[in-house]
């Protein structure tokens, strides 16, 4: 990605897929080029999260919603310490910020930032656009990296995929951090991070838990050098199939059953764990409104999601794995894909979805008092 400081809001852009579709509009952000997978989110709120987590990483998002930025920026809902998103699309930005909490208009911050986005185009025709041919790369081209087409579009067909591309480590803390427990502290959670988001660790210190949050890279021996009680394994970016190293320290956790819960990227680490494989969905889902049964239940959950991979895992059966017997315990109700996994002879789950959404809805929060309950029930 190359960007100036801040051009015209009025400077050209394009917006070049890789088949050949192209919309114009104008600048939004830093002007500059950028390239990535075009996806879509359709959360009508909550955008600072989605530009803060670390699973957008090389992805530019269209936004569906038409308005954008119209609470502005502030210092407390960032979900990492940067905007991770490759790009960013959106029809119709708010003029004026209005809200008590905003420090900053989102404009100034991609600016800050160097996010190359673009506005002012139909961001519902790029939508049903990619509803039908697919997630794809892209090109965002503004002021003077506007050329003529053909060049741009073969500057786009150049750009990595997102299939096999291995990012977890990219984004994922150098160093091990301690999140301390709210009040008293019950257990110890060592937290596998492959991009987590920091939302994730302060669920579970509301419910009294240390959590040491560890490098991408980390091996068996160093998640049980702090002795936890639990192991966790968050979301994160890339191709799941590219995951040996993490999928290889889950097996180790799995070996010595310690209770064991995945969210999103780790939920894929589950299936590939137990010998499932993972795919490609055609556009995958984004956003704060995806209906998800949980079938230990029947209970219908409105639920938070952003992934382009999904498990291979039967959904009328249940499966033998090297570590007992595992089953489909949450489903997505648009499309069927799998959105969770469990153990029935240890405890271990996994969940394709977001519980901790900060911006999006907390029907799935009881996630983390099912991981409490299975620490407690190792430790009696």
């Amino acid at each position: 990605m190359t960007t100036s400081t801040r051009g015209a809001a009025k400077a050209p852009a394009v917006l070049v897929l890789e088949d050949g579709r192209i919309f114009r509009g104008r600048a939004y952000g830093a002007v500059g080029e950028t390239f990535g997978e075009a996806v879509f989110s359709t959360g009508m709120t909550g955008y600072q999260e989605t530009l803060t987590d670390p699973s957008y990483h090389r992805q530019v998002v269209v936004m569906t919603a038409p308005h954008v930025g119209n609470t502005g920026v502030n210092d407390e809902d960032p979900e990492s310490s940067r905007i991770w998103v490759a790009g960013y699309v959106v029809r119709d930005p708010a003029r004026i910020p209005s809200n008590w909490r905003s420090r900053r208009s989102l404009d100034d911050e991609l600016v800050k930032q160097g996010v190359v986005g673009i506005s002012g185009i139909d961001t519902r025709a790029l939508t049903r656009h990619l509803r039908e041919r697919g997630a794809m790369r892209v090109g965002i081209f503004s002021g003077e990296a506007v050329a003529d087409d053909a060049a741009l579009l073969a500057r786009v067909k150049e750009a990595p995929q997102m299939v096999g591309a291995n990012l977890s480590a990219e984004v994922a803390t150098k160093e091990t951090y301690v999140v301390p427990a709210i009040g008293e502290k019950k257990f110890t959670v060592a937290a596998v991070d492959l991009g987590i988001k920091g939302m994730t660790p302060h669920r579970m210190a509301e419910r009294g838990i240390e959590v040491h949050v560890l490098p991408a890279t980390a091996t068996a021996e160093d998640v049980y050098a702090v002795n936890p009680d639990g192991v966790f394994f968050s979301n994160g970016p890339g191709d799941p199939a590219t995951a040996d190293g993490p999928v290889a320290v889950m097996q180790a956790v799995l070996a010595r059953k310690t209770p064991l819960f995945g969210i999103c990227f780790g939920n894929q680490i589950l299936g590939r764990a137990l010998g499932f494989g993972t795919y490609k969905l055609k556009y995958g889902h984004r956003g704060i409104n995806q209906p998800v049964q949980d079938r230990t239940t029947g209970k219908v959950e409105v639920t938070a999601h952003n992934h382009g991979f999904a498990v291979d895992a039967p959904l009328d059966k249940v499966s033998e794995t090297p570590y007992g017997r595992a089953e489909v315990s949450h489903v997505c109700l648009n499309d069927q894909v799998v959105e969770g996994l469990q153990l029935l002879d240890q405890p271990a789950f996994s969940v394709q979805y977001h519980p901790e959404a900060a911006a999006g809805p907390h029907d799935a929060a009881y996630l983390f008092d099912r991981f409490v309950e299975l620490m407690e029930g190792q430790r009696a």
